[in-house]
């Protein structure tokens, strides 16, 4: 459609052919063009088609058979203008108006195409891919909550809230090009065989956010004491700003072959420390000693939660999620439908690898 409207506004047809036998042989098209004003002397705009075949093409003169010629009255009382560079140039109100029914017409298309939704979540991050912000040392996303990540209550699971965490983590290290062959190892830890494990987390939660929200997540790095680094994230209401979550946690380096925890080298450190920030953690360290659980001191216990193949990671390790699922799991059903998760600190103090 767009194409045959510029080629009218170009090349105006005559309803019939010419008649070499008629007393005149003046021919006038007209054009209307209803996105220009008209002119005060004329209710539209009127475009004569001239027939004339150039005088000379390679040196010879050609003619066209049949070619208008003006009526003797009209040349007399009008002569020819003598023939000027300027009087060659083409018609450009034509081809402004052909440019600009072309460009009407695609307009056109394109908001009929345009069904996204005309939400500032959207406009913000419509992708979910993440970007850089803060001078290139905090890392954004948006998430939608969908369907299947809210639980019985309507509103998001604790999971869910702990998988965008992890997310925003990963995408920050593969947003900054330090990504490696591993589960958010760099490339030096790749060369020396060394993983990411979290010893420690703790996360506080404010507002569950529900089904269609949007969430906005930042998360950052910095060292913690001289063989660790401290990961920190906030989660907010894409919409209104308000903090739903406040999360930190530290994190070791591990073999992966002697499963025996490691030393940052001066390789890897020399990847990772410019894009250390300088600040405080988003929640205050919690420095209550976590009891040894066992059958006699814990008041609930729940048996059988054996690691299934769908709970490691490409490590070989079991998620970090995955621990919060099996906790929730040995909780009575009563207390999981009246009581909503507050906080908690998750410390891991063993870790093992499966063969």
């Amino acid at each position: 459609m767009v194409a045959t409207s510029a080629t009218s506004s170009f090349f105006p047809l005559p309803s019939s052919p010419l008649d070499p036998t008629a007393k005149t042989n003046k021919v006038t098209t007209s054009t209307n063009f209803s996105g220009l004003s008209p002119t005060p002397n004329s209710a539209r705009m009127k475009v004569k088609p001239n027939a004339q075949a150039p005088p000379k093409i390679n040196g010879k003169r050609v003619g066209l058979p049949g070619s208008v010629k003006p009526d003797n009255e009209t040349s007399s009382q009008h002569p020819a203008a003598p023939r000027t560079f300027i009087n060659q140039l083409p018609d450009w109100s034509m081809l402004l108006a052909a440019i600009t029914t072309v460009f009407l017409a695609a307009e056109k298309q394109w908001m009929m195409l345009d069904w996204k939704p005309r939400r500032s979540d959207v406009i913000m991050d419509p992708f979910g891919l993440g970007r850089i912000v803060q001078d290139g040392l905090v890392f954004r996303q948006n998430f939608s909550i969908r369907s299947y990540e809210i639980g019985a209550d309507r509103s998001a699971s604790i999971e869910t809230v702990m998988n965008h965490l992890q997310e925003t983590a990963l995408n920050h290290v593969k947003t900054a090009g330090l990504l490696g062959d591993g589960f958010g190892s760099t490339p030096e830890m790749v060369k020396k065989n060394l993983i990411w494990v979290v010893t420690r987390m703790q996360v506080v939660v404010d507002k569950y956010p529900t089904w269609g929200d949007v969430v906005e997540v930042d998360t950052w790095v910095s060292q913690s004491g001289k063989n660790g680094m401290r990961r920190d994230w906030l989660v907010r209401d894409g919409n209104t700003g308000e903090i739903l979550t406040r999360a930190s946690s530290v994190w070791v380096m591990m073999n992966k072959l002697t499963r025996r925890l490691s030393k940052i080298p001066e390789e890897v450190r020399g990847e990772i420390e410019p894009y250390f920030v300088n600040s405080d953690p988003v929640l205050a360290e919690d420095s209550r000693k976590l009891t040894k659980l066992d059958d006699k001191t814990a008041d609930y216990v729940r048996s059988g939660l054996t690691p299934r193949w769908s709970d490691l990671d490409v490590n070989q390790h079991v998620n970090n999620v995955k621990y919060i699922g099996w906790i929730l799991e040995s909780a009575p059903v009563g207390m999981m439908e009246s009581q909503k998760l507050k906080s908690m600190t998750l410390e891991q103090r063993q870790i093992t690898f499966l063969s």
